[in-house]
């Protein structure tokens, strides 16, 4: 369980870098996350941006592959790896290519302090240009997530989370503050709200109701993402979204309708060269519609190349990403 490597974690002051995400309150589920549930997921949260995701933090992995052969990749330290580096296209495979037995990964320290600045009021465009200013900036930002008004409060809120040792929280703070003036005054909030406020993000639960909706994850440039967002509630009124990863991460909610919005968003992204993953809805449009962003026929034909390479004889969750593959 995913739960007794953090707690593990903790007790020794160190952590997972990238902040794995909980579905349960996204997806109305009571299983217990699992670490190779994590891993074949590539699950990361907002610290992403900073630290990594589930990928980059992966060192090592053991796994079964269709031919029923033993594979070894990587090893427990940074520096022990050669040949294929199959760590790297075993995470976020979905279990597609092989059974996964083991996993490393590299871990950190927990920071002594966590601090989160907060611009009130500003617009999608605004708070994109906040965020990048903010991360392109050498005050190390951990967290760069927008909520725009009705996404938990009546006023929008832009979100910069700072973290080490309190001393740098101090300066950082005051520094970032200045930088972001032409935003407005920042605030600065800490503790069990702010807390629960990057989990409530981490987790996607801001939009977890109305149950009906469906889900959508979308991946853009972040300069791209307020328009992208605007094209889609032109012809999606009812949409509700917020921003993480200083606006490449999206998360979008819709009426179910026919297509779950299919149509509409996957055109949206296209345009901007993103992805738009449909992370929940019902079982019959998940069944008739693309969950993953369709691939060109060149890389669709690469991926049938490595899925048929690691699992000749499709027995390893076929059509679970791609059909026919």
């Amino acid at each position: 369980p995913l739960k007794t490597i953090v707690d593990t974690l903790a007790k020794q002051n160190q952590m997972l870098p990238f902040e794995p995400m909980d579905h349960r309150a996204l997806l109305g589920t009571t299983g217990e996350p699992t670490i190779g549930g994590v891993f074949s997921g590539n699950i990361s949260g907002p610290a992403r941006i900073s630290r990594g995701a589930c990928r980059d933090s992966a060192i090592g992995v053991r796994f079964v592959n269709g031919r029923g052969e033993i594979v070894k990749s990587g090893g427990r330290v940074m520096k022990n790896v050669t040949g294929l580096d199959l760590t790297k296209v075993m995470c976020g495979a979905f279990g597609t290519l092989g059974i996964v037995t083991e996993v490393t990964f590299k871990v950190l320290p927990r920071p002594e302090r966590v601090a989160t600045l907060v611009l009130d009021g500003l617009d999608d465009v605004k708070a994109v240009a906040a965020l990048s200013l903010a991360l392109g900036s050498p005050f190390e930002p951990t967290g760069a997530a927008h909520l725009p008004a009705g996404m938990g409060t009546e006023q929008a809120r832009t979100l910069i989370r700072l973290e080490n040792f309190s001393a740098s929280i101090d300066y950082r703070v005051a520094a970032l503050g200045k930088l972001l003036k032409g935003f407005g005054s920042a605030r600065l909030i800490e503790g069990r709200d702010a807390d629960a406020l990057w989990v409530a993000i981490r987790d996607a639960s801001l939009i977890a109701e109305p149950r009906a909706a469906c889900i959508w994850r979308l991946s853009l440039k972040p300069s791209d993402a307020p328009q992208v967002v605007q094209s889609i509630a032109a012809k999606l009124p009812e949409a509700r979204c917020f921003f993480d990863w200083g606006g490449g991460l999206v998360w979008l909610a819709v009426p179910a309708g026919q297509d779950a919005g299919s149509a509409v968003i996957r055109q949206a992204v296209a345009q901007s060269g993103g992805h738009a993953t449909l992370v929940r809805a019902p079982q019959e449009l998940r069944a008739a519609h693309p969950v993953f962003q369709p691939q060109p026929e060149a890389l669709a034909k690469v991926t049938r190349g490595v899925k048929t390479s690691f699992d000749p004889q499709g027995l390893l969750e076929p059509g679970r990403m791609y059909a026919g593959v």
